[in-house]
C-alpha cells in the first residue's frame, strides 16, 4: 500500500545533471515505494526546477537508515559550519 507521504518545499542551491549543472528550486521529499532502490518503502527526494522543465531534476532514493544517517550528518555539518562561522 502507498504511503501517500509527500511534501515540496522551496530550496535554493545547485544540482549537476546530464545536461551540466542547473539551479534548483523546489525539494520534494517522499515515504513510498522506491523504483530502484530494494527495500519496501524508501525516502525519496526529488530536487528539481519546474521551470526548467523535466530534464532539470535530481531523484534520490535512500532506505530510512541511510535518509537518518544522512540527516544527522547534515545537521552535524551545519553545526561545525555555523560555530566556523561564529554563528
Amino acid at each position: 500500500m502507498c504511503t501517500m507521504i509527500s511534501t515540496k518545499h522551496p530550496l535554493r542551491g545547485q544540482a549537476k545533471g546530464r545536461a551540466g549543472w542547473f539551479p534548483i528550486r523546489q525539494l520534494y521529499v517522499a515515504y513510498d515505494h522506491p523504483a530502484r532502490e530494494q527495500v519496501e518503502h524508501a525516502v525519496l527526494l526529488d530536487f528539481a526546477n519546474e521551470e526548467a522543465g523535466p530534464g532539470a531534476r535530481v531523484a534520490v532514493e535512500l532506505s530510512i537508515e541511510t535518509a537518518t544517517d544522512l540527516a544527522r550528518h547534515i545537521l552535524e555539518t551545519v553545526a561545525h559550519a555555523n560555530r566556523y562561522e561564529g554563528r
